[in-house]
């Protein structure tokens, strides 16, 4: 097994950034949503420089935690994003667990850095990851959308009224518009892995676990966006298939890459 060392890129920012993380968590319901959401502004900005310091130090690294983290991160940044247009957009619920899980992520990305990248300076490489991590972070994001509208389905169904709340139909559009955008970002991703494999990782492409696993979530994810168009799928099963896609996603790297590293402890 690898074992993690605190020397690694950017450990005493992930420190302050999960701690920083935890004080909206502790804040109680009796301070405003927007309160809350401002405390978590310090632990997202020290986020930002503890990924900066992992990927752009003297010797960058990326492996299964980086990707967490950068995907959790542009998650926050989005939900920040959507706020300001959408004040109607909130759910103290979401932003406590999106703290807490920032908060062990970015921990986890200083305890496991990944891979040195120092000796693969492909101008692709740098692309791939950008797209495939932008993919990760916009499925990511219509996962939590999609747990909103459970909740709103719930609510509804139980006769409660919340006034100010998104409506339901604006909610799922906006849920399928992240599908829709990550499952673009996604294709781009595979389609230049499969063209420039090569020139990626020095061997053609192959049938390893990421690909398998990355062309079975990418398939589901089709059929997601196909049967929301031909048969105007909604509600419990679309959530359920987009689970059942994001988690597939989510084992192609992270889930490979994990193995990799920690289960069998291997550098490459």
């Amino acid at each position: 097994m690898i074992l993690p060392t605190a020397s690694s890129p950017g450990w005493p920012l992930a420190v302050a950034a999960a701690l920083a993380y935890l004080v909206p968590v502790f804040m109680g319901r009796q301070v405003s949503g927007r309160a809350q959401r401002l405390a978590m502004t310090p632990g997202w900005l020290l986020h930002a420089l503890a990924l900066a310091a992992g990927v752009l130090g003297s010797t960058p690294h990326f492996g299964f935690a980086p990707a967490l983290s950068m995907t959790l991160w542009l998650v926050l940044a989005t939900y920040a994003v959507e706020h300001q247009v959408l004040p109607q957009m909130q759910s103290r619920g979401a932003v406590v667990g999106m703290a807490i899980l920032a908060a062990l992520v970015v921990l986890a990305a200083a305890v496991f850095p990944g891979l040195a990248l120092q000796e693969r300076s492909s101008p692709w490489l740098a692309l791939h990851l950008t797209l495939g991590i932008a993919s990760y972070g916009l499925i990511a994001a219509a996962v939590v959308h999609a747990w909103l509208m459970g909740r709103a389905e719930q609510r509804i169904r139980q006769a409660e009224q919340v006034p100010g709340r998104l409506p339901l139909l604006a909610l799922e559009r906006l849920t399928f518009r992240f599908i829709t955008a990550g499952f673009i970002l996604l294709s781009a991703t595979l389609a230049e892995g499969w063209l420039f494999g090569e020139q990626l990782y020095g061997h053609a492409p192959r049938w390893d676990h990421k690909n398998v696993f990355s062309l079975l979530a990418w398939l589901t994810i089709a059929v997601l966006l196909v049967g929301r168009a031909r048969f105007g799928w909604r509600g419990r099963k679309a959530r359920r298939v987009l689970y059942a896609g994001a988690a597939l996603l989510l084992l192609a790297y992270v889930g490979s890459r994990f193995v990799l590293e920690v289960v069998l402890g291997r550098s490459a």
